[in-house]
């Protein structure tokens, strides 16, 4: 049976249940933050970002670091934005980032891609990207598009950049979140974001694109090309996201309160830094502290601290009342197996009962991120619908106690089967899964006793063999096609 659409495991809905930090080691975490960015400060701050902060009143040392006096941090706080949307190019797919509310989505940088019919591994292309923008458009529970993939077939940046943009706005109608090397790559997406929305003005008004940016290198360094590409987004009008990777134990303490505290600090540096740029930026805190695996010193993304970190990184947010974005579904394994399940089921459980705006990598993703599947989006829709869901709370009222319909039940047929309650709430009550398999077991071994990545390759298969999807018009991809050097054949 087919699921029942947004109502049930929709976008926006709220978290927030799940709190591993008290409001105590909250406050702690605020107070280790702000230390560091006072006492320790930022290193390697390329000239923009000293002489915005500096005029804020940021000092740099003799030994080249910026520091943030308590000031300037508070005026930061209180002048960021909580809330905005990211729009889709429908309404139907607008985000509203503020307080608890949840939306999941792709994200990554993987270098290889699952090859959909033979199952190995293989360096990824443009194809593969616009191909998984296409699975994210059409499944239900996927709210946005983040570049999965790495179109290693670009022959330099500058295209990598525009035909990363560009893949995702054709590929789906939902937000899309990016990434660019140059503040000059930034300023040609906006050129063809621009003409995509009509004007510079339509675009801003509704921005259906959106930059990832990790504007530091843990422990505590600015990344001067990263922080280019921040400002002339903020000035061309895109949102951005403020994101700071430390690893626990290797970029970051090994503590999970140091690396948050650490990751905290680093987020807020970027934030600043947006805001000194325009008062009315639209930025995410993107504080993502992420586990290494002590015994090989690889990033591990399926363990029960990292499930962890990213609940209290969200909690930091909303300490500070900021929008949010976070990582969840980094499985370690290589295949859409059981592991890759629980591993991920776990993360993104955890990040979207503390309530995180954005989860990212909350599908598609394998290996540590390493790599993406075509059949993993399709499994972890599924996965996803069970998860939103899952947020949606009991309501209790005289209609839900359902003393009348006991009564009428008890003197009449002796089950619920058929009463008209059952019969009108079936559909929106319940979420019924596209892919997992729910039927008795002589059904399914007489239909092959198929595993669920086999169902899944071939859900994927349909949906890409359905005609293309005509997210940008025909006479207005032809304009693009002609201003732009867009690599993806048409």
């Amino acid at each position: 049976m087919a699921r029942t659409g947004r109502g049930v495991a929709g976008a926006g809905f709220s978290g927030g249940r799940f709190a591993p930090l008290s409001a105590r080691d909250m406050a702690q975490i605020d107070a280790a933050a702000r230390e560091v960015l006072q006492r320790i400060g930022m290193a390697e701050a390329p000239a923009a970002v000293v002489e915005r902060l500096t005029a804020r009143g940021a000092r740099l040392t003799d030994s080249g670091r910026l520091l943030f006096p308590a000031r300037l941090i508070d005026q930061a706080l209180a002048g960021l934005r909580r809330e905005f949307t990211l729009a889709g190019r429908a309404a139907a797919h607008d985000m509203l980032l503020t307080g608890r509310r949840v939306h999941v989505g792709s994200g990554g940088a993987a270098p290889h891609v699952v090859d959909l019919e033979n199952g190995r591994y293989r360096p990824s292309t443009l194809g593969d990207l616009y191909d998984a923008a296409r699975l994210v458009d059409a499944l239900d529970n996927i709210h946005f598009f983040s570049r999965s993939m790495v179109a290693g077939d670009m022959p330099d940046a500058r295209l990598l950049d525009l035909n990363t943009a560009y893949a995702g706005i054709k590929g789906t109608a939902k937000h899309v979140l990016t990434s660019a090397g140059a503040a000059a790559h930034v300023r040609e997406i906006a050129g063809l974001c621009f003409a995509v929305a009509g004007s510079r003005e339509a675009f801003v008004a509704r921005p259906f694109l959106s930059f990832n940016i990790n504007h530091v290198v843990p422990p505590l360094r600015y990344a001067a090309d990263a922080c280019e590409v921040m400002a002339a987004a903020v000035e061309c009008g895109f949102p951005v996201h403020a994101n700071a990777f430390g690893q626990l134990g290797a970029s970051s303490p090994v503590t999970l309160a140091g690396s948050v505290a650490q990751t905290v600090a680093e987020t807020l540096a970027g934030m600043v830094f947006a805001w000194s740029v325009d008062e009315g930026a639209r930025v995410t805190f993107g504080a993502r502290p992420m586990v290494t695996d002590l015994r090989t010193g690889a990033v591990s993304g399926g363990g029960g601290e990292q499930a962890v970190l990213m609940a209290a990184a969200a909690q930091m947010a909303q300490y500070y009342n900021l929008p949010n974005t976070c990582i969840a579904g980094a499985t370690d394994s290589k295949i859409a197996d059981a592991q890759s399940g629980f591993e991920k089921s776990l993360s993104v459980t955890l990040a979207a009962q503390a309530g995180a705006n954005v989860i990212t990598q909350a599908c598609g993703m394998l290996a540590s991120l390493s790599a993406c599947a075509p059949e993993s989006y399709v499994i972890d829709d599924d996965m996803l619908g069970g998860i939103l869901r899952a947020l949606r709370m009991p309501e209790v009222n005289a209609e839900t106690l359902a003393v009348d319909a006991i009564a009428e039940v008890v003197a009449g047929d002796g089950h619920f089967l058929g009463h008209a309650q059952t019969l009108r709430r079936m559909q929106s009550d319940f979420l019924y899964p596209n892919l997992a398999d729910r039927r008795a077991f002589a059904q399914w071994e007489a239909d092959g006793a198929r595993d669920i990545r086999e169902m899944a390759r071939r859900r994927a298969r349909e949906i890409l063999n359905r005609p293309q999807p005509s997210h940008i018009e025909p006479a207005l991809d032809a304009r693009l096609r002609a201003a732009f050097d867009i690599q993806l054949p048409a």
